[in-house]
């Protein structure tokens, strides 16, 4: 993407993104997660299959956005565990459908990175959140950007753990493909 004096930007991946409003690609897209479980034995996978979102590429090259997951198409493969995490015990998804993160500041980082900044509203609950994601298969009009979170559930207001028998943070995977279009 040039930048304002027309000039070309370094070959940097996040620079070749032409400013606009892009659009997250579902279907090339997706939100996993893991846990330690069962006092750290076993680890808890799952993801969820309904997610949305959209953002703005300025003309500087930083951007914003937000990423919007359903957190009843949360899915672990178990039936009963799924129903429980739905429940009033973690997403409470009658009253919180939505898990939405919300960047405030996406800027060029070093290499093929850029840097993330925002809110993750969980619960009714936002709190702040600053993480690296890496930027893959970029073109002008298309890119990936993968990261891998730590999120503390107690922070927004998840504090379920029958016998201490959950450890740790939750680690959210994101593979987030957004395309251009205006």
């Amino acid at each position: 993407m040039p930048n304002p004096t027309g000039a070309p930007n370094s070959a940097h991946p996040a620079a070749q993104a032409a400013a606009g409003h892009w659009v997250l690609d579902p279907a090339q897209s997706s939100v996993q997660f893991h846990s330690k479980g069962m006092w750290g034995l076993i680890t808890v996978r799952g993801e969820f299959t309904a997610i949305s979102g959209s953002g703005d590429v300025q003309p500087d090259g930083s951007a914003l956005g937000t990423l919007v997951i359903r957190t009843e198409s949360v899915d672990t493969k178990q039936a009963k565990r799924d129903t429980h995490l739905r429940s009033a015990d973690f997403f409470h998804s009658e009253e919180h459908p939505e898990l939405v993160f919300t960047a405030t500041s996406v800027t060029r980082g070093a290499e093929d990175t850029v840097e993330v900044a925002g809110e993750l509203t969980l619960r009714g609950t936002a709190r702040p959140l600053v993480f690296t994601a890496k930027v893959t298969d970029a073109t002008e009009d298309a890119a990936t950007l993968e990261a891998e979170i730590p999120v503390d559930r107690v922070e927004h207001g998840i504090t379920w753990n029958k016998l201490g028998a959950i450890k740790g943070p939750t680690f959210v995977t994101v593979k987030a493909r957004y395309e251009r279009r205006d």
